[in-house]
């Protein structure tokens, strides 16, 4: 019976989950993907090297079954032939094994890929519970393991028999017949059983690897819970997360106060807003706002002003109004260029102004403003009906 935190679990593993899980050895594996892996590479190999087996298996029986009255009583002798009798045989089936090697490398890596993990080798005590071992025995995954071996067996075996059954008597006519005939023989019946014996490994493949797909899938299932968990500490506390946004704005504003430097005027409040606004003819479309801060950061940004001899112009509402409708590096909204142009008309007549005779030019003092830009305004005001987007737009 599943527990609650079995139902609980709805929701597909995330990418993080499935990497601790290869992270810790815990990857997808078909059984029955590796044993039919083997079982191809051994009858690939077998016919590939069926030349080189067959003498070395000739030369075996032929003479293995040769009796020299001269060695009966000669030990060293004897111990010597039957040395080189496994060294011949060994090195024939040497090839073979490189066959089945490669198989068993293949199989991995079709389902779940190549993994080592160095927590595999860590002793873990909790496997040697034999409580846990006992109810591993009933649960549902050692139930189909049950049903599928015996399935696998019986159509194995059942396979295997028939293809004794239909090859009895010719297998009873070996006994008489030469070595080379005999093997070549044998040969051909083992493949033939070899072949059907593979047909329906595949058939057992077929059903066996999205099975455990399948279950893999289900066994890293998390709760909503579990996500949100595992978010949580992926972007980490509340606390850490608001010390990098301070960071990040500190950052921001630090490279904000170096564009100051650039600026053709500052707009003031004066006491509370500062907004670094440039422009030139040649390649700007319209102005744009380098810096602009409220209270500490405004008077910061007038020092600096002040320290690059950038002009400062006091214009309350204009101020406000490119404070609370602007970003940094962004052009002025487009119902503020009058405004703004009325200011860079005076900063230039100011350039132009120094080192040259005559009146000083005249500060701008009663700048238009539409009204619904004013933040001051806005909040003061008790009429509802003013369209601010369609002014910035």
């Amino acid at each position: 019976m599943a527990t609650d935190s079995d139902l609980d679990r709805t929701e597909a593993a995330t990418s993080a989950r499935i990497a601790k899980a290869y992270e810790e050895g815990d990857v997808p594996r078909s059984k029955e993907l590796a044993s039919g892996a083997v079982l191809f590479a051994a009858g690939l190999g077998i016919y590939s090297l069926s030349g080189s087996l067959q003498n070395a298996l000739k030369s075996l029986l032929s003479d293995g079954l040769k009796f020299d009255s001269n060695l009966a009583f000669d030990t060293s002798t004897a111990l010597d032939r039957i040395y080189d009798q496994v060294s011949d045989i060994t090195y024939a089936f040497i090839p073979l094994l490189i066959f089945l090697l490669i198989g068993s490398l293949i199989a991995p890596l079709l389902v779940g890929g190549w993994n080592i993990s160095p927590k595999l080798l860590v002793p873990n005590i909790t496997r040697l519970d034999p409580v846990s071992g006992f109810s591993n025995i009933f649960n549902k995954n050692s139930l189909v393991e049950l049903v599928k071996s015996i399935l696998k067996v019986t159509l194995i075996g059942s396979i295997s028999y028939l293809a004794i059954s239909f090859a009895f008597p010719d297998l009873i006519n070996l006994a008489v017949l030469p070595i080379e005939t005999g093997l070549s023989h044998t040969g051909i019946f083992l493949f033939r059983t070899f072949f059907l014996i593979l047909i329906s490994y595949v058939v057992i493949i077929v059903i066996d690897v999205p099975y455990q797909l399948h279950r893999y899938a289900e066994k890293l299932k998390m709760s909503k819970e579990e996500i949100k968990q595992e978010m949580r500490e992926g972007t980490g506390s509340p606390e850490i997360r608001g010390k990098i946004r301070q960071q990040q704005r500190a950052m921001s504003r630090r490279r904000m106060m170096t564009q100051v430097q650039n600026a053709d005027v500052v707009i003031t409040n004066p006491t509370h807003y500062a907004v670094a606004v440039q422009y030139s003819e040649d390649d700007m479309s319209a102005p744009i706002v380098l810096a602009k801060g409220s209270d500490a950061v405004a008077l910061r940004i007038k020092e600096l002003a002040k320290e690059h001899e950038i002009l400062t112009v006091e214009s309350p509402k204009l101020a406000r109004a490119l404070y609370a409708h602007t970003e940094v590096d962004q052009e002025i909204p487009e119902a503020l260029y009058l405004a703004v142009a009325e200011i860079l008309a005076f900063v230039f007549q100011v350039k132009q102004f120094n080192g040259r005779d005559g009146a000083y030019p005249n500060e701008p003092s009663n700048v238009e403003v539409p009204d619904e830009l004013d933040p001051h305004f806005y909040e003061h005001s008790t009429a509802k009906n003013h369209n601010i987007p369609a002014l910035l737009s």
